[in-house]
This record gives C-alpha cells, structure tokens and sequence, in this order.
C-alpha cells in the first residue's frame, strides 16, 4: 500500500528546504541537496510514498512557512509548537522530542545530552539517533556538538550548521573546527 503525504518547498538563507507532511503534521524537512537521504528515510518509515503537491487550501503548509519564516527572522519560539510525526523506535523518538528542550541559541554536548535523557551512557546511540533526525531545525539537532569541542555530524552539513548555530547567536570562536578537507567529509556524514 502507497502512502501519500505533501511535498512542498522553501527557499531559504540556507538554501531550498523540503517539507514533507501528512496535511497534520511535519513528517520530514531536510534540504533539496539532501533529498536522496530524505527519500530513503521516508522508504524506511513508510515504504512506497506517494509525495504530492499540497492542496493551495492546506492550511498547515501556510502555517508551516510562516513559522519558518519567522524563525529565520530571529523569533526563537515559532518552531516550538509544530506538530511533528516520526516515527522510529521509542528511543529514537525520545531523543528527538528530548532537542526541543535545548535552549534558543546554546549548545551541549552528546554526552551531556544522553545524560539530560536519562541515559549517560548512551552518548554514541544518541550520536546516531541525531543524525538520523527526520525533521532538522524544527528539531534542533543541530545544537549538539561533539565532547571534543568540534561542530560534528549534521546531515544538512556543516557550514548549515555553523549557520544555524550563528544565527541563534551562538559564539564559535572557542569551537574547533576540522584541520582538514578530509577530516570535514568524515564529520559530515551521516548515512
């Protein structure tokens, strides 16, 4: 059975943003050069999908953009209450929902928050759960660096996430930052 959801773009200061609904809730949202990691996740969740052009009426798709926009305007609670689907396991879906709880314009560390979740122990399950997030920037994955000071690990990319991070106001002057090309492309990969 083909399961049909809505396929709507964004452009944004960080380039075309995919959003995926189900006309309720925002099921995926990653970016146009990401879309083949967008695409598989979708497969993994729901098997055949049937992406659509939202209906010019959808309501949530409207609601959707405006609260996009304002966040890339600097409101730091319009993403807050965005109706999200999921799926995964209930472990991933706690680390998932558990982003929210990270604060507008801070970090913490993987270990910091598997620890935050109940889970001090769980730094590398988390890691993966993070790079596995379904909906980037509504669920703010990309508040988590790594222990060792380092902007690791974001499917959107790195310079997204050193983008995102700035926006929100966070300082990168005492982060590091990867010595080389190489080093860059084993950091940002995620699948």
């Amino acid at each position: 059975m083909m399961t049909e959801l809505f396929l709507d773009t964004f452009d944004s200061e960080l380039g075309k943003i995919l959003l995926v609904t189900n006309g309720k809730a925002l099921c995926a949202l990653d970016f146009v050069d990401y879309e083949s990691r967008m695409t598989k996740l979708l497969q993994k969740r729901y098997g055949e999908t049937w992406l659509m052009t939202p209906p010019s009426h959808d309501g949530f798709s409207q609601t959707l953009r405006q609260c996009l926009q304002a966040y890339l305007a600097g409101d730091n609670t319009s993403l807050d209450e965005i109706p999200v689907s999921l799926g995964g396991t209930p472990f991933q879906q706690q680390v998932w929902l558990g982003l929210r709880s990270i604060p507008f314009g801070s970090v913490i560390t993987y270990s910091e928050f598997a620890g935050k979740l109940g889970k001090p122990t769980a730094c590398r399950a988390v890691g993966m759960t993070n790079s596995l997030n379904p909906v980037a920037i509504v669920l703010p994955c990309h508040r988590v660096i790594g222990a060792n000071g380092h902007l690791t690990g974001y499917a959107g990319g790195l310079e997204r996430k050193r983008w995102l991070l700035q926006h929100e106001g966070v300082d990168l002057t005492p982060f590091k930052q990867p010595r080389s090309p190489h080093q860059l492309e084993i950091l940002s990969m995620n699948l």
